[in-house]
């Protein structure tokens, strides 16, 4: 993230992490709001489709040069020398609500994939790092990717008190 009126790159307060994205749109519209809020867009493991996918374009519409993107090809490799007190593991099965955290600068929101969401380490290695978006119906088991990363993404920056003006 940049201040025009010094010409100074400041860190960003958060970044997000998708973990094997599965459909195109969706990291798309992720990637599309990281160039909204200046936010470092992680995508590791094995992608479900080519970074050159014409939907996963569409969704960034031309956007896409304001994308800090960073491909991570090994998923134990990206989180194997990160320290767990600054991820935040987004999931259903999560036991507190995002609401309820208090974020730092510089952490990370982790995403699992759609189709088969966060690798099963994650449970059983950081249960106390499980955050949950809240979810009235309760036939309706997910939300769609996207829409949980803006929620906790937005969630995060005001906490932080980092929300663009």
């Amino acid at each position: 993230m940049s201040d025009p009126s010094v010409g100074v790159v400041l860190p960003a307060p958060l970044e997000i992490v998708l973990v094997e994205p599965q459909i195109p749109p969706n990291t798309g519209n992720v990637a599309r709001l990281c160039a909204a809020l200046g936010l470092p867009l992680h995508l590791v493991g094995r992608l479900g489709f080519r970074i050159t996918d014409r939907d996963l374009k569409r969704a960034g519409l031309d956007y896409w040069q304001w994308v800090d993107l960073r491909l991570h090809p090994d998923v134990e490799a990206f989180f194997r020398d990160r320290p767990s007190s600054g991820l935040h593991y987004f999931s259903v099965r999560g036991e507190r609500l995002h609401t309820e955290e208090g974020y730092q600068r510089g952490d990370l929101l982790v995403f699992g994939s759609e189709t088969e969401g966060l690798p099963g380490w994650v449970f059983r290695d950081h249960p106390d790092r499980l955050r949950r978006i809240p979810i009235a119906h309760p036939r309706v088991r997910s939300l769609n990717l996207s829409g949980a990363v803006s929620v906790a993404t937005y969630e995060a920056l005001r906490q932080l008190d980092a929300l663009p003006r």
